[in-house]
């Protein structure tokens, strides 16, 4: 369900959700990837009652891909709660569109995000020039910034400690890699309970280098800084697939 809630043309957007018993860590609160799940299916289902969904560019062999990604949550919402989500394009050129989240449980705004996707020809795997889509999201671009700041440029780092797994059937969507919440839940379960359970307040960044397939190994390699976990995840083959960090509050 959604309503519009600027008059203008160019509108932000708010569609409605309850949190599920399946949503939820063993705290009872929404998880992490859960927040970003909520985040991304909502950019999705906008993106198709706008006319330029995935089911439209896959026509054309191509697809949306997430390039970078930023949130902060400031509380996990409890299962059952009553949660809604508003989003907006804010910025559209030739390499790259950015859109724009913010969650709220009545008038608190408890977790926002900042969505940077390119297109992908899913024949070549290549990145793609998006100037000849301007025409289609120039009415959708709304004047108003992004809630936070732009997801960070991250570097390598020196892993202190790598942890090693295949990439499996549930890890894959329908563009055939490794979905973007089984990085967060990969970086997650590299995280101590009492982290997580003690610790709401947080800023997630990642960054999407390479795409990982199935059958790939990949290598989970992280540090500690204060209070922000940096990672680098990588395949056998020795390519950087993301990079990413969990800054705690």
């Amino acid at each position: 369900m959604c309503n519009n809630i600027f008059e203008s043309m160019a509108e932000i957007t708010t569609y409605k959700y309850r949190v599920e018993p399946q949503d939820v860590d063993f705290t009872l609160r929404a998880s992490a990837s859960s927040i970003v799940n909520y985040m991304l299916n909502v950019a999705g289902l906008d993106a198709h009652n706008k006319g330029f969904g995935v089911e439209v560019l896959q026509d054309s062999s191509f697809t949306w891909v997430l390039m970078r990604f930023s949130a902060e949550i400031e509380r996990r919402p409890e299962q059952y709660d009553n949660i809604e989500i508003d989003t907006w394009i804010s910025d559209f050129n030739r390499l790259s569109s950015t859109r724009n989240f913010r969650m709220r449980s009545g008038n608190e705004i408890i977790a926002s995000g900042v969505s940077q996707w390119c297109v992908l020809n899913m024949q070549t795997r290549q990145s793609v020039d998006m100037s000849l889509m301007r025409e289609a999201h120039d009415q959708f671009i709304v004047a108003e910034p992004s809630p936070i700041a732009p997801p960070a440029r991250l570097r390598a780092i020196e892993a202190a400690t790598t942890v090693s797994r295949p990439v499996v059937y549930s890890d894959i969507d329908f563009n055939r890699h490794v979905n973007t919440l089984r990085y967060v839940d990969m970086m997650f379960d590299t995280l101590p309970l009492e982290l997580i359970e003690l610790r709401e307040r947080m800023r997630i960044d990642i960054n999407f280098l390479a795409e990982a397939r199935y059958g790939e190994i990949i290598s989970i390699g992280y540090i500690d800084e204060e209070a922000c976990r940096k990672f680098d995840i990588s395949s056998d083959s020795g390519k950087t697939l993301c990079r990413a960090q969990i800054q705690f509050k």
